[in-house]
């Protein structure tokens, strides 16, 4: 016969419960079937490679005509001929009218990066900056080896090459991505990401996904949602463990998004690369975003022993470090198909402001850009992604990927990127112990997406709930 204090707590345990299958109603479902996988001599086939100065990430707002950004020292510049503005946060940067319409008076926004020129894939190739090494892993690298001057005249602008791929494909709802990786950039002013966005609306009505995101010698990860208002991470129920990062900011309509910070040993910078790096997996249901990390040692073994074709079961990831549910953020009306993005940018308006940038870089003048961008071409010899792989899968109730985006890319879509030798682009993680960081309001890049619905899922929530009502009941007794 049950007792009255034994009724009180299985009443609260079913409150639980029942709480958590409202934080993942679709739970049930957690198979999911592979769609792609970027990986090996193909690695490059279905990425554009931006081939522009880094003017596609902003920071902020002024209304200009037209705007130039270039690098000086200590000194504000205003020219109302042509609008130019030099603002020493941002450093160096060229952003010029994209249309007819944008040369009337309007808000414009300031450029956030700006330090770096991506190349086109034929420059990325022929340049060695994006490549399949001997270990038949993709390298996508910052230039290491050019030695650049400082500008001669007002309105030069100096920048070092880097890369930014966008991705042709769009996931759905219902979509889950893995990234598996040996070596991540890191460094004073190397600011890496790989994130997802819609691109077929004005930033951020699509939404965005922060993946991977880090700066400077930062030792963790920090994982964000970028939205329009009404987007927020909600806190679980009493007694719940929803993720194992540290939230940071719930409402993901802010500039900087909602954030949550890895807990979790060797999730960026030296560390993560000295660990043999590790896997990140993002799985986008109707019931909620949800973000995994794990050290290389810490892999699971479904993961570990997967191959291009295998299908992905999330039931055994356990609690993931960052959690989105949808009780207070509809996924299928803030997150339409994404595509996915991974770059490398220098300074900007995280990375490179000065007290941020100085928490963690104590170099000879306390400039980004001037000790830097400027400095040594051997600054940037861990500025470089190695990629065993990135792999995407989709639910068996997953709407279909839509069709692929038209790329702008001038470089032959066909055309493979240069093979090396096996040491090419490689390097271990330095000894570096990172400093940590909060990210500031900083608004990323204009983004654009399709409309899609569908796809249920959580992130193996049948498991957890299962476990948790069993220990429940063995509480009881």
């Amino acid at each position: 016969m049950s007792t009255p204090s034994s009724s009180r707590r299985f009443a609260r345990i079913s409150f639980i419960a029942l709480s958590l299958l409202a934080l993942f109603p679709g739970a049930a479902q957690a198979i999911f079937n592979p769609v792609r996988s970027y990986e090996g001599d193909t690695f490059f086939d279905r990425w554009d490679f931006y081939g522009n100065v880094d003017n596609t990430t902003w920071g902020g707002w002024v209304t200009k005509l037209s705007l130039t950004i270039w690098w000086t020292v200590g000194r504000v510049v205003l020219d109302a001929r042509s609008g130019a503005v030099w603002l020493s946060r941002y450093d160096s940067c060229v952003l010029e009218p994209e249309s007819e319409r944008q040369l009337q008076l309007q808000t414009r926004p300031v450029p956030k990066g700006c330090n770096v020129t991506y190349q086109d894939r034929n420059n990325a190739t022929s340049k060695k900056l994006a490549f399949i090494n001997g270990a038949g892993n993709a390298i996508v690298k910052v230039d290491n080896s050019s030695v650049l001057s400082p500008p001669l005249a007002m309105g030069d602008v100096v920048n070092r090459d880097s890369i930014r791929l966008t991705s042709l494909d769009s996931y759905p709802i219902g979509s889950l991505i893995i990234i598996d990786v040996l070596h991540v950039p890191f460094g004073c002013s190397v600011w890496p990401s790989f994130w997802t966005y819609g691109i077929q609306e004005e930033w951020p009505s699509a939404g965005e996904i922060d993946i991977i995101e880090a700066i400077n010698q930062m030792d963790h990860n920090q994982i964000a949602l970028h939205t329009r208002g009404g987007c927020s991470q909600s806190p679980p129920p009493m007694g719940v463990q929803a993720q194992t990062g540290n939230t940071i900011e719930g409402d993901c309509s802010t500039d900087r998004g909602c954030i949550v910070a890895e807990t979790k040993p060797n999730s960026y910078g030296a560390g993560l690369n000295a660990a043999g790096g590790g896997v990140y997996a993002v799985q986008m249901a109707l019931s909620g975003i949800y973000v995994w990390f794990w050290s290389r040692p810490d892999i699971p073994q479904n993961i570990l022993q997967s191959t291009a074709t295998s299908t992905m079961d999330v039931t055994s990831w356990g609690i993931p470090t960052a959690s989105y549910p949808n009780t207070t953020c509809d996924m299928e009306t803030f997150f339409p198909p994404q595509n996915l993005v991974l770059l490398t940018t220098l300074c900007g308006v995280w990375a490179g402001v000065p007290d941020i940038y100085q928490s963690t870089c104590k170099t000879p003048t306390g400039s980004c850009f001037n000790d830097n961008v400027l400095g040594p071409a051997s600054n940037f010899d861990q500025a470089y992604w190695e990629i065993r792989y990135i792999r995407t899968f989709l639910a068996d109730d997953a709407p279909p990927i839509p069709p692929q985006w038209a790329t702008t890319s001038s470089s032959s879509p066909s055309s493979t990127a240069g093979s090396t030798s096996p040491t090419e682009g490689a390097g271990s993680g330095g000894s570096v112990t990172g400093g940590t960081g909060v990210r500031p309001p900083v608004a990323n890049s204009n983004s654009k997406a399709l409309r899609a619905g569908g796809g249920s899922l959580g992130f193996g929530g049948v498991g957890a709930l299962m476990m948790f009502l069993l220990g429940a009941m063995m509480m009881l007794g």
